[in-house]
């Protein structure tokens, strides 16, 4: 028989040319007057379809990443690019997804996964006409995590695992090249947590986009990345590339094995040393 499992950094679209690209990238705030220097001298791409994930210290600026990456808050110095050209302005086809869900209360869980097709383009102009569709689109990425049955649920009806599924198939619902996410998980309990690992690496295989996540959980990046970048303290660079080479799909079964707790331990090497 023929296993099904793959390895990460196996499949070609990892290999391919970047998607995203920081060339000597640097962030400063001018803080009582002075220059405080907040990441130096970032240089690293991402390619097409890969998982990455940033790991480190409070206030390194894994957060800032996300926003220059975003165009949001293009980088101060250096370069980021996106396919060859530089970000200067917000980006479109990018999903996000924060430790907040940030569910709109007046509207139901279908309704607010649906919220991107109605104000990002090319689904905005044909969002009337093709509604009936869009809602057929809602619906599967529903049942996928687990909320077939609560689509006309409001937000303070669902759990805190059940808000966070609905905010991750809406950051997916139209199908972003980018998917963004700044500890989504970071407020759910440990059990439910797991959970959503395993859901979100089945969404993220499914939608087939390059996903950037920032994280303190070591055993969260261990389980869903292909690429772990360890950034230091401030003024903050990367110390340490770890390449996660752990079948596809992980399940937690995995993380009892000693391949996963090594690979844990050497990213939290890396970190106590920083």
């Amino acid at each position: 028989m023929v296993s099904v499992e793959t390895f990460r950094g196996s499949d070609s679209a990892v290999a391919s040319l970047p998607v995203l690209e920081f060339d000597h990238v640097g962030l400063e705030y001018l803080v009582h007057g002075k220059k405080e220097c907040i990441i130096e001298d970032l240089s690293l791409s991402i390619a097409k379809g890969e998982f990455v994930s940033f790991v480190g210290p409070s206030g390194c600026g894994k957060t800032s990443i996300l926003k220059m990456i975003s165009g949001l808050a293009p980088a101060p110095i250096g370069i980021v690019n996106y396919h060859g050209v530089p970000i200067t302005k917000p980006i479109p086809n990018v999903g996000v997804a924060f430790q907040s869900p940030v569910l709109m209360p007046w509207r139901n869980v279908l309704e607010n996964v649906m919220l991107p097709l109605e104000i990002v383009q090319p689904y905005k102009k044909d969002f009337k006409t093709r509604k009936l569709e869009f809602e057929e689109m809602a619906n599967e990425l529903l049942t996928t995590v687990g909320l077939d049955g609560s689509q006309k649920k409001f937000p303070w009806q669902l759990s805190g695992g059940m808000r966070q599924r609905a905010s991750l198939c809406r950051a997916l619902i139209h199908q972003p090249e980018l998917l963004l996410l700044d500890e989504p998980f970071g407020a759910l309990d440990p059990f439910t947590r797991e959970e959503m690992w395993g859901m979100m690496q089945s969404l993220w295989q499914r939608v087939n986009c390059t996903c950037i996540l920032i994280t303190h959980d070591l055993r969260e990046a261990v389980f869903l990345s292909d690429t772990i970048y360890v950034m230091a303290p401030r003024p903050s660079s990367i110390i340490y590339k770890l390449k996660v080479n752990l079948p596809r799909p992980t399940t937690i079964e995995m993380m009892l094995s000693d391949e996963f707790y090594h690979l844990v331990a050497d990213l939290r090497r890396h970190i106590r040393r920083s």
